[in-house]
Order: structure tokens, then C-alpha cells, then sequence
């Protein structure tokens, strides 16, 4: 036997396959199974990259219901007139209404982080030299061609609904919680971006509701677009002729015109309420509407959707247009509580009608034109609010605030009438 250098024979090993050594040795357990969350809203959140993405998103979205506040109180103080206030975020929104679908198409072509990202810095130096030309006292026309160059402010609701119809594209369910997700946040942004607003605005300076907006759209979209393990792929470039707009897709023209119906209703209800409010307490008043709608938003996704899309959207759009007579019914009373319990049973129907409208969005434009779509959409959105707005300020100085809400109960009544008489078109089939 062989000797070590200090004289003794080597150290026998230690049997490690003895019947005593394998009773003492741990037991190998195979890992449990990761349990997935029975709540819809969690299972979203379980893929890798979602959390950060949808912060990302949501600090970019809040500036969304602060830039029109903040750019109205920010003029009229400087300049003591509402009218070219109310101008200039006039131009702001045609100019957005123009400009949005070149971007979201620019989007689909190049990727969300190679052009929202230019996008909305050119957006932020928009919103800041409004904020300058109004502080040092610049020509009029220098606040209509700065708050214009805002319109390039992307699409963030359609950028993060792009993400999840991506990532679920193999699973519809997922998909319908995602879009209820995403309007539940729209609304959440619609009521606490015009409070934040407001108050930056009084309790610092008139300027600090712009400036804080366009510091969280810009660290939003920083945010957003670092995750590139969630970010849509871009389709290759194919040879032969651009494809065609996804606005001449069958059934499209039908459902963008329910977006610019709906649009009427949020820009004339918002008028109106105004109007018949005339106080301190037509703010919270008039969020009981976008509360509604968050609740219903929240209750609709969690809830297996019927797999007919289009049935769903008929039957959304009946309980919408139904329900849009109650604040006009309210009205008749003269009750202030009456009408915001009639307002907050009123927005129930529009969450699970944006919801319904956007699926069938996904479902008709090609995944490579996802992003311009989806624009489409919100396009046609900000035209019917634009257009329902100017109604419903019209009809209020012609017929009194009670009555002009007889406005939003006919652009209810005329979505539902798009639909019902559209019956050969995707939309109503």
C-alpha cells in the first residue's frame, strides 16, 4: 500500500451509498408548482416586466387630464382671457387629432422605443415653451404653435393595450381583463389628473401644473420603453405597395363612428354638468361619472367575457344609451343629489363599452397596425369630445343646462343606431 508523506496510509473515503447514509441523508423534494393567482387582475401581472411597464405607463398617463387644466388656468391668469385659453387648447387637440395616427403608425413601423420616446420629448419642449412664452409674456401665436407641437404626445393607453394583446395574444380571456385594466386606468387618470392640476396650480404657481406634467410624461415614457423584453416585435419590411390604413378595414368606419358618438357623450356631459352645477362641487360632481365607469371597468374584467365580441358591444351600447337618460330625467327635478347618483349609474356603461369597442379594435386591425388603430380609435374619441363640448356649450346658452342634457342621451341613442342598422358590417353581425 502506498504511504503518504507523514508515514500513515491514506484516509479510507466515506461510504456515501451505506443503508445508514442514505436513511440520514435529506430527502430531494421536487419544487411545488408556483400557484397562479385566482384574480385575473394578478394573473396579468405574473409575466416578467408587466409591473414595470405598466408604472412606466401610468406616471406618462396622469399628465393626460393635467396638460388641458393646467394650459387653461396657466393662460388665464397670465392673460385674464378663458376664450384664448380655450382656443389655444382647441388647436392643441385638432392638431392631436391630426398628428396621432402618423405617429402610432410610425410606431408599428419602427417600434415603440425608436419613436415614442422622440415623440414625447418633442411633446415636453411643446408643453415648455408654452409654459415660457406665457410667463415672459410672448405674441399669442407663439402659445397656439407651442401647445400644437404637443401633439406628437404619444398614444401611451394604446402603446401599454399593444403590450398586453402581445403578450396574450394566445389567450382572449387575458386580453379582455387587460383592455378593462387599461380603462379603469384612463378613467383613474381622468379624475385625479385635473384635481392634481388645479391644485399645483393654486397652491404653488400657475405655471406648476404644466411643469409637473411634462416631468411625469417624460420619466413615464423613460420607464416604459427601457422594457424591452415586453415591447412588440416590428414586422419585417415586405417588398411590394405600403399596406393600406387600417381605417379601410371592413367594419371599421361603423366602429370608429361609435367612438365619435361616445366621444359626444364625455365632451357634452362634462359641459353640461358644468353648467347646471355652476359651484365649487361641480368637479366632484362631475368625477362621479368617470367613477362609475371605474367601478364598472374594474367589475367587467374580472368577469368571463361571452366570446362573441360583437353581441357584447350591442348589448354594452343598449344598457349605454339607456342609461344616459338619467341625468337629463335627474335634471327635470332640479335635485343636485339625484343627478350625481344619475351620473354615477350613468358611467357604468361606458367602461364596458370603451372595453368592448377596443377588443373588437384589436380584432380588426392587422398586429403589425395594432398601434394606428388603436390611434384611430382614440382619434375618433377626442373629435366627439371636441364636437360634443361645443354642443353641449351651445345648447346650454340656447335652452338652459337641464335640458342640453338631452345631448349626451342622442349620441347614446346614435351609437346604439350605428350598430343596430350596421348589422352587414363585423361590428354588428
Amino acid at each position: 500500500m502506498p504511504q503518504t508523506t507523514t508515514g500513515k496510509a491514506p484516509a479510507t473515503p466515506p461510504a456515501l451509498f451505506t443503508p445508514e447514509a442514505l436513511v440520514l441523508a435529506p430527502r430531494y423534494r421536487e419544487p411545488a408548482p408556483r400557484r397562479t393567482p385566482r384574480n385575473p387582475y394578478l394573473r396579468l401581472f405574473t409575466l416578467p416586466g408587466t409591473r414595470a411597464f405598466t408604472v412606466g405607463n401610468l406616471l406618462a398617463r396622469v399628465p393626460m387630464g393635467m396638460f388641458t387644466v393646467s394650459a387653461v388656468i396657466m393662460i388665464a391668469d397670465a392673460r385674464g382671457s378663458y376664450a384664448l385659453a380655450g382656443a389655444v387648447t382647441a388647436t392643441g387637440l385638432a392638431a392631436t387629432a391630426v398628428v396621432a395616427p402618423f405617429t402610432a403608425r410610425l410606431v408599428d413601423r419602427y417600434g415603440q422605443r425608436r419613436v415614442a420616446l422622440p415623440a414625447t420629448v418633442l411633446a415636453v419642449l411643446g408643453s415648455l415653451s408654452l409654459l415660457l412664452c406665457v410667463h415672459f409674456g410672448a405674441p399669442a401665436w407663439t402659445l397656439f404653435a407651442s401647445y400644437a407641437a404637443t401633439a406628437t404626445t404619444p398614444n401611451t393607453g394604446g402603446l401599454s393595450r399593444a403590450r398586453w394583446a402581445h403578450l396574450y395574444r394566445d389567450d382572449p380571456a387575458a386580453v379582455h381583463t387587460a383592455n378593462a385594466f387599461e380603462q379603469a386606468v384612463d378613467e383613474l387618470c381622468f379624475m385625479a389628473g385635473p384635481v392634481l392640476a388645479a391644485f399645483l396650480c393654486a397652491a404653488l404657481f400657475p405655471e406648476a401644473g404644466t411643469l409637473a406634467g411634462a416631468v411625469l410624461l417624460l420619466t413615464g415614457m423613460l420607464l416604459f420603453t427601457a422594457q424591452r423584453a415586453t415591447e412588440p416585435p416590428v414586422a419585417p419590411a415586405a417588398g411590394g405597395p405600403r399596406p393600406r390604413s387600417p381605417f379601410l378595414t371592413r367594419g371599421m368606419p361603423h366602429l370608429l363612428t361609435v367612438f365619435l358618438c361616445t366621444g359626444a357623450i364625455f365632451g357634452s356631459m362634462e359641459i353640461v354638468t358644468l353648467a347646471y352645477v355652476d359651484g365649487p362641487v361641480a368637479g366632484p360632481v362631475m368625477a362621479l361619472q368617470a367613477l362609475g365607469s371605474f367601478l364598472a371597468g374594474l367589475w367587467y374584467g374580472a368577469v368571463r367575457p361571452a366570446p362573441d365580441a360583437r353581441r357584447r358591444f350591442l348589448h354594452c351600447l343598449t344598457a349605454m344609451a339607456g342609461l344616459m337618460a338619467l341625468p337629463w330625467a335627474a335634471a327635470q327635478t332640479g335635485g343636485l343629489l339625484a343627478l350625481a347618483g344619475a351620473l354615477l349609474l350613468a358611467g357604468m356603461a361606458t367602461a364596458p363599452t370603451m372595453v368592448t369597442g377596443m377588443t373588437l379594435v384589436q380584432q380588426l386591425t392587422p398586429r403589425t397596425q395594432l398601434n394606428e388603430g388603436m390611434s384611430l380609435a382614440v382619434t375618433a374619441l377626442l373629435g366627439g369630445i371636441a364636437a360634443g363640448a361645443a354642443a353641449g356649450g351651445w345648447l346650454v346658452e340656447q335652452a338652459g343646462a337641464g335640458t342640453a342634457y338631452i345631448l349626451p342621451t342622442a349620441a347614446g341613442a346614435l351609437a346604439l343606431g350605428v350598430v343596430a342598422t350596421g348589422r352587414r358590417h363585423p361590428v354588428a353581425e
